[in-house]
């Protein structure tokens, strides 16, 4: 009976030490379960903060997008405005500076100017000689007297060589030594616009007498003069140049520049 009790009663003892170490361990595995379940939680809080914050920061990215897209737009407009204002300033200064360089020389180009000159020069030689060969009845040099489309005597002393009982060469003298006074540069940078329309209709009278002369050698008088033929071409070069300047610079060169 002492040894059963005994036994009973260390089986007792060990039961309860293994029902004890049984609770212990599931003691220790709810605690390591509310450890995992804690860090869990603590891990899900932390990507949830962190989902959010990137959830805020990218609901803010597109406004900043927008807001630097907005701004680069306006700054682009101003960069535009800019260059245009640029380029328009640079025209101005431009046309500001070619008006003052024209201002400065006075009237058309200069080679015009010169242009003109020489031409009126050219023209007052060649009737130079044709007046003192008309007076001196002297055989103009170079040019054929044989019978043909080229002969100088013949033409010279046609009827057709006076108009209005004046020799065209004097009228000639005459013409290209006004032509060479309104054709200086002097004359070209007047600032009088009478001078510039004198020019201009001299030279149209001159056109139309020019005109009446080559009517008069081909159908008239059937052969043609090469000198008087040179003061034609002159005449009609300068017309052209006088209705080009006035095309461009207008008939008042000198204050249209200006």
């Amino acid at each position: 009976m002492t040894a059963s009790k005994s036994s009973r009663a260390r089986n007792a003892r060990i039961g309860a030490q293994a029902s004890a170490a049984r609770n212990a361990a599931r003691g220790g595995t709810a605690v390591k379960n509310g450890s995992a379940t804690r860090n869990s939680d603590a891990t899900r809080n932390s990507d949830a903060t962190r989902n959010s914050d990137a959830t805020r920061n990218s609901g803010a990215n597109p406004s900043s997008s927008v807001s630097r897209t907005g701004t680069a737009t306006r700054n682009g407009g101003r960069d535009q405005a800019r260059t245009a204002v640029t380029r328009n300033g640079g025209a101005e200064r431009g046309a500001r500076t070619q008006a003052a360089v024209d201002d400065a020389q006075g009237g058309p180009a200069p080679w015009l100017q010169i242009a003109t000159l020489v031409l009126a020069l050219a023209g007052l030689g060649v009737s130079t000689y044709l007046t003192i060969a008309h007076f001196t009845e002297s055989t103009l040099a170079g040019c054929s007297e044989k019978a043909g489309l080229v002969n100088c005597t013949k033409v010279t002393t046609s009827a057709q060589s006076y108009v209005f009982g004046i020799p065209v060469a004097v009228l000639g003298l005459v013409f290209f030594l006004f032509m060479v006074a309104i054709m200086s540069p002097w004359a070209w940078r007047s600032a009088r616009r009478e001078v510039h329309l004198i020019r201009i209709a001299s030279l149209a009278a001159g056109i139309g007498l020019v005109l009446y002369l080559l009517y008069a050698e081909l159908f008239i008088i059937g052969s043609i003069c090469l000198y008087c033929t040179s003061v034609h071409v002159i005449t009609f070069a300068l017309f052209a140049l006088t209705a080009f300047a006035a095309a461009m610079w207008g008939l008042d060169p000198a204050r249209q520049s200006s």
